[in-house]
């Protein structure tokens, strides 16, 4: 709990983060950036599933001599009444909402303890806490961890809710491009409440920045469509890009550096999807042996395959010990030994992508990876997996323009598409290689450029931030 005199010299706000390092990880990172960069003192709440052991990289990332002073950790009491209905084919998003909606059960005493902060900023998955709040007098504001392009479609949900989506090949969302019905997030239904909720803040950070956003129409069409305005959407805030800047190697991973150290510049791609992501067992065969055929070097920071789950990691991420031997093609390590390091289960991710050696990104097209590649000049291969990552990956692709995006075709047993070994190697070399692989270097390192100007005093993201701290003085 915090002082008088610190209350008193500091607006105190809190944070409510939903469980799983995607979400955990941007509002760590926001929560750092208010205390170190503008004088805010921040309790920072976290979630806990007694049915799920805690991820290994979430205690490091919480650990008190990774945090700055002003920054307090507080662990909510767990919850252990979820289990019921839940099993091995229950969506992330499900588990999801039932943790965090018990959780929320203890926030009004957590916050009374806290002596009232400020304000509370909590994810889309922990918008229950606004009725909370709201008996509390506490402003909720919301820090919406994807694009400006979800969150337009979030507000258009509940209207797309009275039509059929499956019946509609493209999904027209006011004042923005259409949608491809392909690309349009499984399960985003059933966050409608969620959705819906959006609207009852005081306002929405996003972790995004001026300079991306001129690359589309998102943001300003939520800010000037008359659709918007009969919802009385609440003020839009571009803050980004906050990522992981002080993420260092830990001396297990020393040897990732060591072997990037021996290569040549620009030469080397990182293949990595993320804090949750598997492939199927035919995918990550293909993977493989197509990056074998490309001959380019790379990482590939490798997990068990799952045939069921895309996101089967997404409670365990680095936690799971596993043997590559075991499910990757046979002697592909030993063919591949000088040409790529195969790195089991977790790799530290920024300091793989700011080293000098790394010249591209095989990604998920996951936000927070998306913004970790661009912050440090990375084009892309866009690999979605899972949520809103194929909208993530066209955006990168079509309008950003910073990645290509690989051809997959249907399964032989009439399964899920996968894409080829040979179309791996394609799209590796010509990221790699090619003129155009150039071309999206160069457009990536422009918006690496404006990323840095917008977070510095007097760019458009830290004076936009500063406005709203003033605010709760």
């Amino acid at each position: 709990m915090l002082s008088s005199q610190e209350v008193c010299i500091k607006p105190h706000i809190a944070f409510l983060p939903s469980p799983g390092i995607g979400h955990l990880v941007p509002l760590l990172e926001f929560a750092k950036h208010l205390v170190i960069h503008h004088n805010v003192h921040v309790s920072f709440l976290v979630m806990n599933n007694i049915d799920e052991s805690t991820p290994v990289i979430q205690d490091q990332l919480l650990s008190s001599s990774a945090l700055p002073a002003g920054l307090h950790v507080i662990n909510l009491p767990p919850v252990n009444n979820i289990s019921s209905g839940v099993d091995r084919e229950t969506s992330v998003v499900t588990k999801l909402i039932n943790t965090c909606q018990e959780s929320i059960k203890h926030l009004p005493a957590t916050l009374a303890d806290l002596s009232l902060p400020k304000a509370l900023i909590v994810d889309i998955f922990t918008t229950d806490a606004i009725s909370v709040c709201k008996e509390l007098g506490i402003p909720v504001y919301s820090f919406f961890t994807s694009t400006t392009q979800l969150l337009a479609l979030s507000f258009y949900l509940p209207k797309l809710d009275e039509e059929c989506v499956e019946q509609l090949e493209l999904i027209q969302v006011p004042g923005c491009k259409s949608i491809d019905r392909d690309d349009f997030p499984a399960n985003l239904s059933k966050m409608k409440d969620s959705m819906v909720s959006l609207t009852m803040v005081a306002g929405i950070f996003v972790n995004t920045w001026d300079d991306l956003e001129l690359k589309s129409c998102w943001l300003s069409g939520i800010n000037n469509d008359p659709f918007y305005k009969t919802l009385n959407a609440p003020p839009i805030y571009p803050v980004g890009p906050l990522i992981k800047k002080d993420e260092a190697a830990t001396e297990s991973d020393e040897y990732i550096v060591s072997w990037l150290n021996n290569q040549s510049p620009n030469s080397v791609l990182l293949v990595a999807l993320g804090s949750g992501g598997t492939l199927t067992s035919e995918q990550l065969i293909e993977l493989a042996l197509g990056l074998e055929m490309s001959k380019q070097k790379f990482v590939w920071v490798v997990r068990e395959p799952n045939d069921l789950n895309a996101c089967a990691a997404y409670f365990k991420v680095g936690s799971d010990k596993n043997d590559a031997l075991s499910y990757l093609p046979e002697g592909f390590v030993k063919r591949t030994s000088g040409v790529g390091l195969v790195v089991p289960s977790w790799a530290p991710q920024v300091p793989i992508l700011r080293h000098e050696a790394t010249g591209g990104f095989l990604s998920h097209c996951g936000w927070n990876s998306t913004l970790e590649s661009i912050v440090h000049g990375i084009p892309m291969i866009a690999w979605p997996l899972y949520a809103e990552q194929k909208m993530n990956a066209t955006l990168l692709t079509e309008e950003i323009a910073v990645a290509v995006k690989p051809v997959a075709v249907s399964a032989e047993a009439g399964g899920k598409k996968v894409v080829k070994r040979e179309e791996v190697a394609r799209v590796v070399t010509l990221l790699m290689e090619s003129q155009e692989g150039k071309v999206m270097k160069v457009k990536a390192n422009e918006l690496k450029e404006s990323a840095a100007k917008a977070l510095q005093s007097g760019g458009s993201s830290y004076d936009l931030l500063s406005s709203v701290v003033k605010s709760w003085n």
